[in-house]
């Protein structure tokens, strides 16, 4: 599917909500993920789930650099937090994830709060 940047965060966003909606606040990431990932597909979205991609230093090539949570059409990255609060770190690294990937928009999706908006991040490179 090809699609607007924007389009594509609110139809990731909207199914976030129906995800925590369906399950509230303090499971753990990987339950969110799996639900998450689920409902991408089942809608008929291109989404990879914990994409290992490698890192580049120097002359040094590093297999299995780090994992992007969702990868979806191939130009959002997801991350996906149960955690007290987004923590700075956690949009660094996001950060980080987009610039070794060559990816401009992304998400911090934080689940373990009572309202899903407050959890809710959006990173543009």
């Amino acid at each position: 599917m090809v699609m607007d940047n924007r389009d594509l965060t609110q139809i990731v966003i909207g199914l976030a909500m129906k995800v925590h909606s369906s399950l509230g606040p303090g499971l753990l990431e990987k339950v969110y993920l799996e639900c998450l990932f689920y409902e991408l597909y089942e809608h008929g979205y291109n989404v990879e789930k914990q994409k290992i991609l490698s890192v580049c230093y120097d002359s040094l090539q590093i297999p299995m650099g780090y994992k992007i949570d969702l990868l979806i059409e191939d130009s959002l990255v997801v991350e996906i937090k149960s955690s007290e609060a987004i923590h700075p770190i956690y949009m660094a690294q996001t950060l980080t994830y987009m610039k070794l990937g060559g990816y401009k928009l992304g998400l911090i999706l934080n689940f373990n709060v009572v309202s899903l908006r407050n959890g809710i991040k959006r990173l543009i490179r």
